[in-house]
C-alpha cells in the first residue's frame, strides 16, 4: 500500500486517468483533509474503489493532549497507522501559531540534552505523516509557521523532508510559503549541500551548542563524523547559495559551553556568515545539565552582538508540559496511558 498524502498531483495523474482527477484528489487531501476515499463524492465510485485497493491515506489520531496552563502551548501524543508514537507542539506568539512536528518515530543522533533519541530510531516517518501533523494542529489553531523540529533529525529522513516541502508550498493545495519554514539540524553536511541545491526560501536552524568540536562531540556525537571544519563551510555555503541568513541554536549549560570565552569562540567561528544566534536556556530535565544563570547568559549574548551577530534569547514554552526544547518524547507514564 502507497501514502497517497504523499504524493504530488503529476505522481497521482500516472495512476489515474482522466489526469485532471489527479489535481481533485490533491485538493480532496490537502485542503479539504478528507481522511477516507469514499468522502470523495466527485470522484467515480470506480475509481475511489481502485484507489483504496492500492493506497491509504496517512494520518495521525491523537491519543492524548495537554495545553500549558502558562502560555496555552498545546502538546499533541500522536499515533501513527502502524502504532508508533510520534509528538507535535502548538506555540503561541505575537507574530503567529506554530507547529513544531516529527520527522521520525525516533531518532538516532544520540543528542545528550535530548529526549527524542531515547530507544532510538525506529522508522522514517512519511512526507503524508509530515503533513498530518501539521493539518491535526491547525484544527487547533490556523497555523501560520511550521518548524521541522520535533523528533527525530529531518535530515536524516531527506526523501520524506524534501517531498513534504514540495506538498506544502505547492501553489494550488497549502501554498505556504517558505520563508514560513524552519528546518532543524544536527549539522549532517551532505544533506546540507543537497538541500542548498534546492534554494528554497526556508529558515536552516543548526544545532550548534558549542564553539569548539571538543566540547560539542561530549554533546552531540554527530560531531565526530562532521567537525566543525566541514560543518562551518556548509553552512556558508548554504547563506550565500539561498541569500537565506542561517540559525544557529545554541543550548546554553553552566560550566560546559556558555562562559565568556565560549561567547568570544563563538563570534569568530561564525565571524562573515549571514546568521543569528539564538541562545536557549538548556531544559535541566534532561542529561543532568545546570542551566546557566540569567546574567551569563546576558552577557554571552552582549560579547555576541558586540562582535556584531545578531543573537536573542528564546522564550521557552510549554514546560510545564513537557513540550520545551530537549523534552520532545516524555516519559509515556507521564501521559497516563
Amino acid at each position: 500500500m502507497i501514502d497517497i498524502l504523499s504524493m504530488m498531483p503529476d505522481e497521482i495523474a500516472e495512476i489515474v486517468a482522466p489526469s485532471y482527477r489527479a489535481e481533485q484528489i490533491f485538493n480532496w487531501l490537502h485542503k479539504q483533509h478528507v481522511a477516507t476515499f469514499a468522502a470523495m463524492k466527485n470522484l467515480p465510485l470506480s475509481l475511489r474503489s481502485k484507489l483504496e485497493e492500492t493506497h491509504y491515506i496517512s494520518s495521525v489520531t491523537t491519543v492524548k493532549k495537554l495545553e500549558s496552563k502558562r502560555d496555552g502551548t498545546v502538546k499533541f501524543l500522536n499515533k501513527t497507522h502502524d502504532g508508533n508514537l510520534i509528538e507535535s507542539v502548538l506555540m503561541s506568539y505575537k507574530h503567529g501559531n506554530s507547529v513544531c512536528i516529527s520527522t521520525q518515530a525516533g531518532c538516532r543522533m544520540g543528542c545528550k540534552f535530548c529526549a527524542s533519541a531515547e530507544g532510538g530510531l525506529l522508522r522514517n516517518l512519511t512526507a503524508g505523516e509530515y503533513c498530518a501533523q501539521v493539518y491535526n494542529a491547525n484544527g487547533e489553531r490556523p497555523v501560520s509557521n511550521i518548524v521541522l523540529m520535533g523528533c527525530g533529525e529531518p535530515l536524516d529522513n531527506y526523501e520524506s523532508t524534501l517531498k513534504f516541502l514540495k506538498i506544502i508550498l505547492y501553489q494550488k493545495g497549502q501554498n505556504f510559503s517558505g520563508r514560513h519554514i524552519t528546518i532543524s539540524t544536527c549539522g549532517l553536511v551532505p544533506q546540507i549541500y543537497e538541500l542548498a541545491k534546492e534554494r528554497l526560501q526556508l529558515t536552516l536552524a543548526i544545532s550548534l551548542h558549542a564553539p569548539d568540536d571538543l566540547t560539542r562531540e561530549a554533546l552531540m556525537p554527530i560531531a565526530k563524523t562532521y567537525p566543525l571544519k566541514d560543518l562551518i563551510p556548509a553552512c556558508r555555503h548554504y547563506a550565500e547559495t539561498t541569500r537565506r541568513r542561517v540559525s544557529f541554536e545554541y543550548a546554553l549549560a553552566k560550566g560546559i559551553n556558555s562562559d565568556a570565552s565560549h561567547a568570544h569562540a563563538l563570534a569568530k567561528l561564525l565571524r562573515g556568515i549571514n546568521c543569528h544566534v539564538n541562545l536557549i536556556p538548556i531544559n535541566k530535565a534532561r542529561g543532568g545539565f545546570t542551566p546557566s544563570p540569567r546574567n551569563e547568559i546576558v552577557n554571552f549574548s552582549k560579547v555576541l552582538e558586540e562582535n556584531r551577530i545578531s543573537t536573542t534569547v528564546r522564550r521557552s514554552l510549554g514546560g510545564d508540559v513537557n513540550a520545551a526544547c530537549g523534552q520532545l518524547k516524555s516519559n509515556f507514564q507521564q501521559w497516563h496511558l
